[in-house]
């Protein structure tokens, strides 16, 4: 790996944001899905969780451009499930939702944990979804359709998170807890060691400053082992 690369992922870490997540409730399109996912990666969101009854999950990679290797995805069957735990960590939950009580999205404070829900394409927000919401947000518009696209919509609304984040700083300082940011430091940089290394139960090795396995002697030990 060269140095340039290594700087560019350790930059990259040290501005995601650990209290910031995204839920997509039964979307379900591998297109809009993966342009969510780019949407993620490009203002710092680390975790996306994708519902819906088949636990399935379909990356366009034309669409997202290798993103989803830089945010973890998690599939689920119930939105009670990511939501409730949310919920309990103290997060507020913001639902994009074309209803007489939602408010404009950029009222609502993104600088507090929040996690964004995004509804399927044609029915919004499930009704499963609605006791766990806080606020309710549109996008104001001025033609005659009723809302935008769901990944537009999650792309206008992120940036706003991402305006009112950079506005109090949080992208200026490393947010992330040191254990965490190690462990994905070692993942990002050596995604297949990372893999051998957790299925073998091994401690991650140290790296050195461009990426490398710091022991020149680690891949012998192994071997040894």
């Amino acid at each position: 790996m060269t140095l340039a690369r290594c700087s560019k992922i350790i930059e990259v870490l040290r501005q995601r944001q650990p209290d910031l997540a995204v839920v997509t409730d039964s979307v379900l399109k591998g297109r809009n899905l993966s342009a969510i996912i780019r949407t993620c990666d490009a203002v710092g969101v680390m975790d996306l969780y994708s519902v819906s009854d088949n636990a399935f999950f379909g990356a366009h990679t034309g669409t997202s451009v290798g993103a989803d290797k830089w945010v973890k995805t998690s599939l689920r069957k119930t939105i009670s499930e990511p939501l409730g735990d949310f919920k309990q960590a103290g997060y507020q939950i913001v639902a994009a939702d074309v209803s007489d009580s939602s408010k404009d999205y950029r009222k609502v404070d993104f600088t507090k944990p929040t996690v964004l829900v995004l509804g399927a394409e044609l029915h919004g927000i499930s009704e499963e979804a609605r006791p766990f919401i806080d606020h309710s947000i549109t996008i104001p518009m001025m033609g005659m359709v009723e809302s935008f696209n769901v990944s537009v919509a999650g792309a206008i609304i992120l940036s706003e998170a991402r305006r009112q984040r950079e506005d109090a700083g949080f992208y200026n300082r490393c947010r992330l807890d040191q254990k965490i940011f190690d462990k994905l430091l070692f993942e990002w940089m050596q995604p297949i060691l990372a893999k051998y290394c957790q299925k073998h139960q091994l401690v991650y090795p140290t790296l050195d400053e461009e990426g490398d396995i710091a022991d020149p002697n680690w891949h012998q030990q192994v071997r040894g082992n």
